[in-house]
């Protein structure tokens, strides 16, 4: 297994363990926010789906983008499952640019995001994409805590 093979198994696993505990999220509690400055559940689902998909775009030009026309931006908040649904075939294109990618390639494409205050070599930028989800699905499990919703085990 090399770097991609191994950068690509961490996003899957990642977005695994994140889709058990979106799925696992009561109907009636996609809407709860634990504070009123805070996103709601499903909030927090559309933004991490949204992100990987600028992150993606922000890859491919090796840099922010100096604008960002969300597909997800006029979508309804609905169900996790039609977030998913909407946001497979960019996750599909993110995978697959992945791919494209060789073991060089991690070290030496720089993306270059000033404007937030780093420059990242491209498997950095990648590990830290998968982490951003993580840190999220945690968010959300705390959530559940908070709302006194069961949580599932995602540690399988």
């Amino acid at each position: 297994m090399n770097s991609i093979d191994l950068i690509i198994l961490n996003l899957i696993e990642v977005r695994r363990r994140s889709i058990k505990v979106w799925t696992s999220i009561p109907a009636d509690k996609l809407n709860w926010k634990p504070d009123s400055k805070a996103m709601t559940c499903l909030e927090m689902i559309r933004h991490v789906l949204e992100s990987e998909h600028y992150y993606h775009l922000a890859i491919e030009n090796r840099g922010s983008l100096s604008a960002f026309d969300s597909p997800f931006e006029n979508q309804p908040y609905t169900t996790v499952k039609a977030e998913l649904d909407f946001a497979e075939p960019y996750r599909k294109q993110f995978l697959d640019t992945i791919n494209s990618f060789s073991e060089k390639d991690l070290k030496n494409i720089k993306i270059d995001r000033s404007d937030s205050g780093y420059i990242r070599d491209l498997g950095d930028m990648l590990l830290r994409i998968a982490y951003h989800e993580s840190v999220h699905t945690g968010q959300l499990l705390d959530y559940l805590r908070t709302a006194g919703v069961p949580r599932i085990r995602i540690w399988d």
